[in-house]
């Protein structure tokens, strides 16, 4: 149950960004529609009593700036973060320019190597220890349930959830 519960947990942590992002546009959206209705209304009962005052409408045109220039800020925010990601991008590609193809495979490997180490280094040590058991006479159930343990399936599952997780939420 542990093994299940952390698979799925650590496979909607690589998708926790785009949700995050998701409620906080949504809750973005539904304060602008109120700030919207609520300078309807207000200029509706202003009109509606007679009091058209200058003052008043300077508020609400003072409020629809700060809405505008606020939508303007997260506009520019984002468009920095874009530019940020192609420059981060760019730099990645310019580091090719003028290497060998061997030297950018070697790049390319360099996260999947270290995956596949530590997961060769899992089996290798499972290995080493079942062999080791073996040699003792340890009963097989008990071996397994040793080396195989609650905390190692949550673990492992974590990792592989977490890892694939995220490669599918970013694509």
């Amino acid at each position: 149950m542990l093994t299940l519960l952390s698979t799925l947990i650590s496979f909607l942590m690589g998708g926790l960004p785009k949700l995050l992002d998701f409620f906080q546009d949504r809750s973005d959206k539904k304060h602008e529609l109120a700030l919207a209705a609520m300078q309807t209304e207000r200029e509706l009962a202003m009109l509606e009593k007679g009091y058209a005052a200058q003052a008043k409408v300077e508020e609400i045109r003072l409020d629809e700036i700060k809405v505008a220039s606020s939508a303007e800020t997260t506009q520019a925010i984002i468009g920095a973060q874009q530019a940020e990601m192609q420059a981060i991008y760019a730099h990645d590609m310019s580091l090719n320019e003028g290497t060998s193809q061997w030297v950018k495979n070697l790049r390319a490997l360099v996260r999947p190597l270290i995956t596949y180490g530590f997961f060769g280094l899992l089996v290798i040590i499972d290995c080493l220890l079942f062999w080791h058991g073996f040699r003792q006479d340890v009963d097989f159930t008990t071996l397994a349930d040793q080396l195989w343990d609650n905390e190692t399936q949550a673990l492992f599952a974590s990792i592989i959830a977490f890892h694939f997780g995220g490669r599918a939420f970013g694509k």
